[in-house]
Order: C-alpha cells, then sequence, then structure tokens
C-alpha cells in the first residue's frame, strides 16, 4: 500500500522542546512547531487508510522551500530544475521530524515502524511538503 500526502505552504523544521514550571514542570512543542503538525495531521486526515498502518513502513519525505527572492533567472529555473538545492540549515532531519510525529494515530500506529526515511530538500516556487508512506513486507511480524 502507498499513501500519498501534499502539504502546501512553507515547510517548518521542528523546533527545539521549550519548558515551563506551570503548574508543574514538563516540556512542550514551541508554536509554530505544534502549528504545523496540527496542518500535516489536518491534510493526512484527507489521506487516512482504513486501518492504521501496521508492520514496517518507508517514508520519502522532499521537502521544497520556497525560492529565494534574491535568485538571478538562472539561479531560479535551476532551482525550479532540482538541480540547485539547499544545503544551509535546517537540516532534512529536522523537516521530517514534525511530519513524523503528526502521522502517529492517524496513518500508523507509531513512527517507530518506519524502518527506512529518506528527506530530501528542494527550493520551489510552490513551497510544500509531499509525504509518501509504503507499507514493506512484514518479515519481522511473520516471525514472530
Amino acid at each position: 500500500m502507498e499513501i500519498n500526502i501534499v502539504v502546501p505552504g512553507e515547510p517548518v523544521p521542528q523546533g527545539r522542546p521549550k519548558f515551563t514550571t506551570k503548574p508543574f514542570i514538563r516540556a512542550y512543542d514551541p508554536p509554530k512547531s505544534a502549528a504545523y503538525k496540527k496542518l500535516v495531521a489536518t491534510y493526512a486526515m484527507l489521506n487516512k487508510p482504513k486501518n492504521l498502518l501496521e508492520g514496517e513502513l518507508a517514508v520519502h519525505i522532499d521537502i521544497f522551500k520556497g525560492s529565494l527572492k534574491s535568485f538571478s533567472k538562472k539561479k531560479a529555473h535551476l532551482a525550479e530544475t532540482r538541480v540547485l538545492r539547499p544545503i544551509t540549515k535546517p537540516d532534512a532531519d529536522n523537516y521530517a521530524k514534525g511530519p513524523l510525529d503528526a502521522l502517529k494515530g492517524i496513518i500508523w500506529k507509531d513512527d517507530g515502524q518506519v524502518v527506512e526515511l529518506m528527506a530530501r530538500k528542494f527550493y520551489s516556487a510552490d513551497p510544500r511538503i509531499e509525504i509518501t508512506v509504503r507499507t514493506l513486507d512484514e518479515v519481522q511480524t511473520n516471525l514472530i
């Protein structure tokens, strides 16, 4: 089975947890990260499988950051054809963390099921993330 999810808008990397002591000590997501997880969850609900996926999963996340306004026409063309890629921070894995958390309970039971993860960064005039989730052979399930 394969599920494809497209989340429009500028991708948001997972921020470092914030801490509070009121009413007790706890950690929480920064507001921007929490809002982005809700957005991803909203689009994931549109592609929700009948039953949560089980077993081993492969997840591919393509991150399309907005093209820079300072790009020349040549650089903009190279960016749109995926030749010129972002090599600046935030890291690709920071962009993947939020969506992986957001899909728990909607697409799969737990993100521990993800045994293969690919996150790639690109530029685009149409910023978004594209998430592809595939089920793999359930070898581990059959061995238990």
